[in-house]
């Protein structure tokens, strides 16, 4: 049997696409090898958002080189967004390299690979996959041969028409294209089957999802809803030339096929598909977390244009409050850069202003890197120094470390509904979540003497379970609480099998001692780099 590791860089989209090339292996009789060293074929998933991850990628090549000379048959592949734009460049660059593929052909992957095996020289494979979009996606109607965590990621489109100027995403990941809204529905009932609790909807500009062909209820198993109709009477935005987005009723019809989900997030939204829609649907989706995260890139309203994001500093902050008036408790995240061209101190000092009124309990902050093909290319005669780019960036992270602690802070005494993902990492004993409102929960064992212990016991917390616990202190990024009320019991586990649909097993979740909380372990190494463009 082959043995494969996979090598991630970048987004939660490249997660999810390391997860399908796994699953596209697989079944030619591909196993998983969490250890580089030890791995027949190694596949490097790479992102281009920042030139340093392409130096990373180059340079991560070039140890590889030794690593196959060692053993004559081993194979490496380069997916992702730089094989995207690079293409036959890598292996100009880097000769050894066997397959080159972009995300969209992630399903040609055991053939390129074979016909490496065969002598082949080495395959290219990056093109869009316009006419014909593929989404991958488990083999729903197939039996469970793994277990799901509790929390599981469903992409529901890809691609990017915004052309944001600093942004490569359109030229490596192509223009948007739609998943149907059935096999979206398919795929969340096949997590939730496998011991899902929580869903995160995936896509480049989430919330522009639109029905991407006519479909009523004869033509799926969503009987509940007439789909095409329901999207048709949703209004076009102001401003937008292309077709209304229908995410808010992509959100319902999951909520109401898939009643057993527990959470359901999308990541990431453009603030421009903020709908009235949308805000009718944090009134009424209980499912829905108190959290979105909300890239604005920056404060500034001369940078926002410069950028080509197509709102304003005062439209972002309408979107917010928006959002707030229908969940109060609502929390962002968001994604900033700092040196994009001709920034000045007062832009940034925007920038700052806006971190301490959103009051963002997370910020993912980066440097502006010029990326090929991008509009902002031409603004290089305004390039902002190197040296101010990081001192901005330190003051950007010690503005927003003093937000989030503050926010934590004022959790303490409070009680959250946290659903554990993990047993914790620094104590024994203690299990790890995230709240409602996205925030970081290390959960300690209740207390015998407590009147809820008799529920809260070693058995009903474990991966899945969503309890109310009381915040009893808080750190730099996340806080420590004690379990009071379990609100919905763990999963039971499911019974893997070779064939037939997937049953809950009747044995207590510590038979499945040799798989910790029933996880699937993938050999993946991954460094996120905050939200989706």
């Amino acid at each position: 049997m082959p043995r494969l590791h996979v090598q991630t860089f970048g987004c939660q989209m490249n997660t999810h696409d390391s997860e399908r090339i796994f699953d596209v292996l697989e079944p030619h009789g591909y196993g998983a090898e969490p250890e580089a060293a030890l791995a027949d074929v190694m596949v490097v998933n790479t992102c281009s958002v920042r030139e340093k991850a392409e130096h990373k990628l180059f340079s991560m090549l070039g140890r590889l080189r030794d690593w196959k000379e060692a053993r004559p048959g081993r194979q490496i592949a380069v997916a992702g967004c730089v094989a995207s734009h690079q293409g036959s460049a890598i292996i100009r660059r880097a000769p050894w390299v066997d397959v080159v593929f972009g995300p969209d052909r992630i399903h040609e992957l055991p053939v390129l690979l074979a016909e490496i095996e065969q002598g082949a020289p080495p395959r290219i494979a990056v093109a869009f996959d316009y006419d014909a979009p593929t989404f991958l996606s488990p083999v729903v109607d197939a039996a469970p041969t793994k277990a799901s965590g509790p929390t599981a990621f469903v992409t529901v489109m890809k691609g990017c028409d915004e052309r944001c100027t600093f942004c490569i995403v359109p030229y490596t990941r192509g223009s948007e294209r739609y998943r149907p809204a059935a096999d979206i529905v398919s795929e969340c009932k096949h997590w939730v089957r496998r011991g899902a609790r929580e869903i995160t909807l995936l896509g480049q500009t989430v919330n522009s999802w639109h029905e991407p062909v006519t479909l009523t209820s004869q033509d799926n198993d969503c009987t509940s809803l007439d789909i095409a109709s329901q999207m048709r009477s949703v209004p076009r935005m102001q401003g937008s030339s292309k077709a209304p987005s229908h995410f808010a009723q992509l959100l319902r019809l999951i909520a109401e096929e898939v009643p057993d989900l527990l959470r359901l997030r999308y990541t990431s939204p453009h603030p421009r598909h903020i709908t009235e829609a949308l805000l009718d649907a944090y009134h009424d989706l209980d499912l829905l977390p108190d959290h979105v995260h909300l890239p604005v890139q920056s404060g500034s309203n001369r940078m926002l244009r410069r950028m080509l994001r197509r709102y304003t500093r005062a439209q972002y902050l309408e979107s917010i409050a928006s959002l707030r008036l229908a969940r109060p408790n609502m929390t962002f995240s968001t994604d900033l850069i700092v040196g994009f061209p001709g920034e000045t101190d007062a832009d940034f000092a925007e920038t700052l202003s806006l971190v301490e009124e959103v009051e963002f309990t997370s910020v993912y902050a980066f440097k502006y890197s010029p990326r090929p093909h991008t509009p902002a290319l031409n603004f290089e005669d305004l390039a902002v120094a190197e040296d101010v780019k990081e001192a901005r960036l330190a003051k950007l992270f010690e503005v927003a470390d003093r937000v989030q602690a503050r926010h934590l802070a004022g959790l303490v005494g409070s009680e959250v509904d946290v659903l554990i993902e993990s047993r914790g990492k620094s104590n024994e004993g203690l299990w790890q979540g995230r709240s409602q409102r996205n925030e970081i929960v290390h959960l300690s064992a209740p207390s015998s003497s407590e009147p809820s212990a008799s529920a809260l016991n070693a058995a009903v917390l474990a991966e899945g379970a969503l309890v109310r616990a009381r915040v009893e202190s808080a750190g730099a990024r996340s806080v420590k609480a004690k379990p009071l009320v379990l609100l919905a019991s763990p999963p039971a586990p499911v019974r893997l099998s070779e064939a037939g649909e997937g049953q809950a097993a009747t044995q207590p979740a510590a038979a499945h001692a040799n798989a910790p909380e029933g996880k699937r372990r993938l050999p993946l190494t991954t460094a996120i780099a905050g939200g989706l463009p």
